[in-house]
């Protein structure tokens, strides 16, 4: 395959580099490229990928739950990023083989979740073990808040970043679904583990929905003067001002808290993460939200 090819099969293998970050474009995709070009004609499918990943990713909250091993430590970081490029590999090989599906998107996301639950009690289990004067149930609610603040960072940016595709264009935004069509979808599934995949997508959905008051104000303005068929320039408008937000959306992703992480468990400080997580990456989300619901409010259509 000639170099100008195999560049166009790479991007063809990712949902655009706008709302790729520079360390996932430097290294976390292209090794996921590989990985799903060598898998791409085996068999093997993105769901099953995903499937893995979910097992590696917890390993990673395994190898932090015991007392402090820099040999541990070091165990857990190689696992979550060996996940992480799984998480690449599964969304790369999807695109590249064409097999896609609602259950392997929504699959993909539960996989981070899963990961982080199994960090976030290692770490809490970590914080009793260095304070063992105070009470566990401290431990315990600063795992839950910081589940919880993940959970909301993690909803609100899939939200944007999904969002953005859909700006660049139709074809590329077209897992961006507003709660009403998701429950149109679920009214026509059998029942089955999909549908019940299809109802928590439903909730998920409508939580994104009303924590954007401006922004689904901004579509509803959209689809009564375009209805389906948004005008290029308009597109590439509102593409142009939410570019602007999303080196701050990306700290609030896999790479905006992974360096704090790989910090706090290298040198057994697990408090330093927790006050990344609750503190600070709430912080930098309000202000996410607050612009991109100050630009949605300003758009006249």
């Amino acid at each position: 395959m000639k170099k100008e090819d195999r560049k166009q099969d790479y991007l063809s293998s990712l949902k655009s580099l706008e709302t790729e970050n520079v360390i996932d474009q430097i290294f976390y995709r292209p090794i996921g490229y590989k990985i799903a070009k060598s898998l791409q004609y085996t068999g093997i499918t993105p769901n099953a990928i995903t499937i893995i990943s979910i097992f590696v990713g917890i390993a990673a909250g395994v190898f932090w739950y015991f007392p402090y091993n820099i040999s541990f430590a070091l165990l857990g970081i190689l696992a979550l990023m060996s996940a992480n490029i799984l998480d690449c590999v599964d969304g790369q090989l999807a695109r590249l083989t064409g097999i896609k599906s609602e259950v392997g998107r929504i699959l993909d996301g539960f996989a981070g979740d899963l990961w982080f639950l199994s960090i976030y009690i290692a770490l809490g289990h970590r914080l009793f073990l260095n304070y063992p004067d105070l009470s566990p149930w401290l431990f315990v609610l600063v795992a839950i808040a910081s589940g919880i603040s993940h959970m909301n960072q993690a909803s609100i940016t899939d939200y944007y970043k999904t969002l953005h595709l859909f700006f660049i264009s139709k074809e590329k935004g077209k897992e961006f679904e507003s709660s009403k069509k998701v429950e149109e979808r679920y009214k026509l599934q059998k029942p089955g583990i999909n549908k019940v995949i299809t109802w928590g997508y439903i909730i998920y959905t409508r939580s994104q929905e009303k924590g954007t008051p401006q922004l689904q104000a901004m579509l509803l303005r959209l689809r009564d003067k375009y209805g389906n068929e948004i005008p290029e320039d308009v597109r590439e408008d509102l593409r142009k001002e939410s570019r602007k937000i999303m080196p701050l959306v990306d700290s609030n992703t896999f790479n905006g808290r992974s360096a704090i992480l790989f910090t706090a468990v290298l040198f057994n400080i697990p408090w330093l993460y927790f006050f990344w997580e609750i503190i600070v990456l709430n912080v930098i989300k309000y202000i996410i939200k607050s612009r991109h619901e100050r630009f949605c409010s300003k758009v006249a259509v």
